[in-house]
């Protein structure tokens, strides 16, 4: 894995750290490969019951790197070549979203650009009290990539999508969680600990099931009733075959608890 990612295993927990602090954790190329590579591993590692993204030193993500934006503008380039290239890139936003596992991003600073699309491609977002979280592209003259015009809108509809994507406006995490863009916000220094919580209990629930119900969901974003349907009927079948649903129904059963072992 790059320097720039960082990653740890833990009880289920996986956590991916994009690192480096003295750009606000902003993408490089290695970066970017490092999360395709890390988010196709983990997706198949049925160790792994969660992932966690987030940023290192008190920062989320920046995006893109503007500075060397700048130093390369007005350079002459192969547009063909370079859309193919940011379109294969932009692919680790679809991983996030779609892995059959809950994906939780750790919002400890600022979010922005494609690191905020990164954020929105997660399935749950918790966020600082004073994390600045924003668009940002119309702030530099971009139209914005990494799927967040498709995530924002489904959050929270096309009328605010389009009025945070135009004006680039910063909310902090407070006023994120108030609008749903994030699940929750909590004061700065309560971070660690309320994600840590909030990632050991979504690694505690039954990750197959979990699994499938974020393919029925994800069908519900763009699918008719009949896809959702479809998928419920054999998900759900397919769910009763799993060890978890079988222990936790023997366990309602006897009036305990169930424990939940992800198979």
């Amino acid at each position: 894995m790059s320097d720039d990612l960082l990653e740890t295993i833990e009880d289920g927990v996986a956590t991916v750290t994009m690192n480096r602090p003295e750009a606000r954790n902003a993408f490089t190329a290695d970066m970017m490969e490092g999360l395709t590579e890390a988010f196709n591993r983990l997706a198949a590692d049925t160790s792994v019951r969660v992932v966690v993204l987030t940023g290192a030193e008190g920062a989320f993500c920046a995006g893109g790197d503007v500075k060397s934006f700048a130093a390369n503008a007005g350079a002459k380039v192969n547009l063909d070549a370079r859309i193919l290239d940011l379109r294969n890139r932009m692919d680790v936003s679809r991983l996030l979203h779609e892995m059959p596992k809950p994906t939780l991003a750790v919002i400890p600073g600022p979010a922005a650009g494609a690191g905020f699309s990164l954020a929105m491609a997660c399935d749950m977002r918790i966020a600082a009290d004073t994390a600045k979280i924003t668009t940002a592209f119309s702030k530099v003259g971009l139209s914005g990539d990494f799927g967040g015009s498709f995530f924002l809108t489904k959050l929270l509809g096309a009328a605010k999508a389009r009025e945070l994507y135009f004006t680039g406006e910063v909310l902090s995490g407070k006023e994120a969680a108030a609008i749903g863009m994030v699940s929750k916000s909590v004061p700065d220094a309560e971070l660690p600990e309320a994600a840590a919580t909030m990632a050991r209990h979504l690694a505690s629930l039954p990750t197959v099931a979990v699994g499938y119900m974020k393919k029925n969901l994800n069908t519900a974003l763009e699918g008719s009733l009949s896809d959702v349907l479809d998928w419920e009927a054999t998900n759900m079948v397919r769910s009763f075959e799993t060890e978890d649903h079988q222990g936790a129904a023997k366990a309602f059963v006897e009036k305990r608890a169930p424990v939940f072992n992800g198979r």
